[in-house]
């Protein structure tokens, strides 16, 4: 599986710590950057992830900045995105079952290194459950 990352300057050195830890366990990762603690505007990392996802290059995506919102707003605005913000492992798992969420956003300054993992582990291991959830994925694309 080809997994997308993208973070802005608080989530970088985050981001390392998941990429190192996903490539070990056989994940491909294609990483958009920000490749250091420099600052930076985390839609310029955002909006590279959330195509390639669409064109599906990458199967799904974890982006990181500071509190997740900024990421997590830039990157749902892609029609094809669906990025779900969550700070602990039953929300990583619902977001996978009930949403269908193509990528994880975490909120890098707010959690521990050691909760990410288990949050990233949490929505990779899940999977959609459709039924009635399909339906409601389906009403989310706005107008075009």
């Amino acid at each position: 599986m080809v997994l997308g990352m993208a973070c802005d300057h608080a989530g970088y050195q985050m981001k390392e710590v998941i990429k190192e830890y996903l490539q070990k366990k056989g994940y491909e990762i294609k990483d958009f950057g920000t490749h250091s603690t420099d600052s930076m505007d985390y839609p310029d990392v955002a909006h590279p992830l959330a195509e390639s996802i669409e064109r599906g290059e990458c199967e799904m995506g974890i982006a990181l900045c500071g509190s997740g919102n900024g990421i997590s707003m830039t990157l749902n605005k892609h029609q094809g995105i669906r990025a779900a913000l969550c700070w602990n492992e039953e929300l990583a798992s619902l977001a996978r079952a009930h949403n269908n969420a193509n990528i994880l956003s975490l909120p890098a300054r707010f959690i521990p290194e050691d909760l990410a993992l288990r949050i990233v582990d949490s929505y990779l291991a899940g999977s959609f459950e459709g039924g009635r959830h399909q339906r409601r994925v389906e009403k989310i694309a706005c107008c075009k």
